[in-house]
């Protein structure tokens, strides 16, 4: 029982006119820990008691049993209650201490599956910055599923098909340059890319000419199809690299063009089901009744789009990963495409469409200006990794000039930097990508929170520090028992950005449990000789541990000397 069901099911014994779970839902948090470490506001209370909540407060002070708690006191309209700090500062650090890395591990997914379309880059562009939070959300997410008692299926639903690659094979065939493609194949054609789309604005003919060359492409042309693996090829050499560099893998890579030839037999469906309508020649469905625009399926020239596809992505998912959620991480600005989709599958049948959760997410800006690769305006991902790992590697010089393995952990805390700004953001908030308040071992960042368990890590060796079972680890302060709370906090923590898809709840827990712990760090002399010296290591030893589990829930890695 934690502590909130505990002051609720006491409460229930001396208030008639309120179950535990009404009580349970209005207990709160007072704003100072001076007040108490919960509180249980009389307020509405006052209507069926017909009396004023401070008597109700009082009244309740009086009646309640306090033996479980330190105190139990009336201040004004509330109850705060006092928990024993004593008793649960010990239980909760052998909780941790006897779980490990394990603590915070719940079984509510009982090993089902989720699958996670995270990361998506388009072939043939630069693996950009823009491209970095659908990556480090999914990836994310999938390890606090896992934590959540769920198998997780990343799928890297690659954008390897569409009229894009009918544009580039023309510009490749106007302006290509075989050799310059081979050297430096992202580069070289990126540039063509951008030049065909300023190009169209003057010749919109360009524009019809890519549509044909892609149609050529959908219908097996032996020129488009060599030229589609060769940029397809090329452009996973350099994501591979990248998804190195980030510490992501994936369960599969089926990109749109897998679903190719899997498109008919949705098609069919809404043929069968009378639901596809004709306008203009092309066939679309109507969604009134979800107050949507109809979802074009099919154009006049028969060519598919993105929905086609989706549909037919949907359908061998559920069939061959039986999923209980399919989660799409892809950015707000497809919130409309995801709910026609899923009305489209709901109107073919299939209930399993309910299950399909887009996690969207704001955008990257830099000075505040919108990044798009179309306009040549990106951030390119590894040239940033790279200059995150030398900012990081330079402060670990100053910090720490004797450190024997400055590279590995550089690239532990550059990458980290990255990846823990991103996911300390609100998803559906964007963030402006600032690679030196990222890299900065002060403030809400991942190395300030890496600093704080590589400290913890150099008391411990220092103490030669073992933990063990059978002592009691109790602690009273006030610095120690703010970490107690947060330590006992974890798996509800975890739960909560499962639940709401939302690794940022991990982040800026990982946040507040290493500023806790800096605070207890400047005001208690730890490996001081003291009858409290062994519960205030197994306190730090807990806190590393379960800042370490944050931080790999997020990505990122906790290195043991700084």
């Amino acid at each position: 029982m934690d502590n909130k069901q505990l002051i609720a099911s006491e409460l229930a014994k001396v208030l008639t006119s309120l179950d535990q779970e009404a009580i349970l839902n209005l207990l709160e948090q007072p704003k100072s820990s001076d007040l108490g470490d919960i509180a249980f506001p009389a307020f509405s209370l006052a209507k069926i008691e017909r009396k004023a909540p401070q008597a109700i407060a009082s009244d309740l002070a009086q009646k309640i049993d306090s033996s479980a708690f330190e105190k139990v006191v009336a201040t004004g309209p509330y109850l705060n209650f006092f928990l024993d700090k004593s008793k649960i500062s010990n239980q909760v650090i052998q909780e941790v201490i006897k779980e490990g890395s394990n603590y915070g591990q719940q079984d509510q997914g009982q090993g089902e599956n989720i699958t996670i379309d995270l990361s998506s880059p388009n072939i043939a562009k630069p693996f950009s910055v823009g491209h970095l939070r659908s990556t480090v959300i999914g990836d994310a997410l999938s390890n606090i599923f896992r934590k959540m008692g769920y198998n997780t299926i990343k799928i890297n639903h690659l954008g390897d098909w569409g009229k894009q690659f009918g544009l580039l094979m023309v510009a490749y065939k106007k302006w290509g340059d075989q050799k310059a493609v081979e050297a430096n194949p992202i580069d070289e054609l990126l540039k063509l890319y951008v030049r065909i789309n300023e190009e169209i604005k003057n010749d919109p003919e360009l524009d019809e000419e890519g549509r044909q060359w892609f149609k050529k492409l959908e219908d097996g042309d032996p020129e488009a199809t060599e030229l589609w693996q060769w940029f397809r090829d090329e452009s996973l050499v350099e994501f591979n690299r990248i998804y190195d560099q980030l510490g992501v893998q994936f369960d599969s890579l089926n990109g749109e063009a897998f679903y190719n030839d899997k498109m008919d037999e949705g098609v069919q469906i809404l043929e069968d089901k009378g639901l596809l309508k004709e306008s203009k020649g092309a066939q679309l469905v109507e969604l009134d009744d979800y107050n949507l625009p109809p979802a074009l399926i099919k154009k006049s020239d028969g060519a598919t789009l993105y929905i086609t596809r989706d549909i037919a992505t949907a359908m061998y998912r559920a069939r061959t990963y039986n999923f209980v959620k399919n989660v799409y991480v892809v950015g707000q600005e497809q919130s409309n495409h995801f709910r026609q989709l899923k009305a489209v599958l709901k109107e073919m049948g299939f209930d399993w469409s309910d299950d399909m959760i887009h996690v969207d997410f704001g955008l990257v800006t830099k000075n505040k200006q919108k990044l798009s690769t179309r306009k040549g305006n990106i951030i390119l991902l590894e040239p940033t990794i790279q200059e995150a790992i030398t900012r990081a590697k330079n402060q670990i010089e100053e910090k720490n000039p004797d450190l024997e393995n400055k590279e590995e952990v550089a690239h532990a805390v550059g990458v980290g930097a990255i990846k823990f700004y991103d996911l300390k953001t609100d998803r559906r908030n964007g963030y402006d990508f600032d690679l030196e308040a990222m890299v900065s071992f002060e403030g809400e960042t991942g190395p300030y929170i890496q600093y704080a368990y590589a400290r913890i890590q150099s008391i411990l060796r220092k103490a030669n520090f073992q933990p063990d079972p059978a002592v009691d680890y109790s602690l009273q302060d006030p610095e120690s028992w703010e970490i107690i709370k947060l330590l006992q906090d974890f798996p509800r923590v975890i739960k909560r950005a499962s639940d709401n898809f939302e690794p940022s709840v991990v982040a800026k827990y990982a946040i507040s449990l290493a500023q806790a712990f800096n605070r207890f760090y400047a005001h208690t002399r730890i490996l001081d000789e003291s009858p409290e010296r062994d519960s205030r290591l197994a306190l730090s030893y807990s806190t590393a541990l379960v800042l370490k589990e944050a931080l790999r829930l997020l990505g990122v890695d906790a290195p043991e000397k700084m």
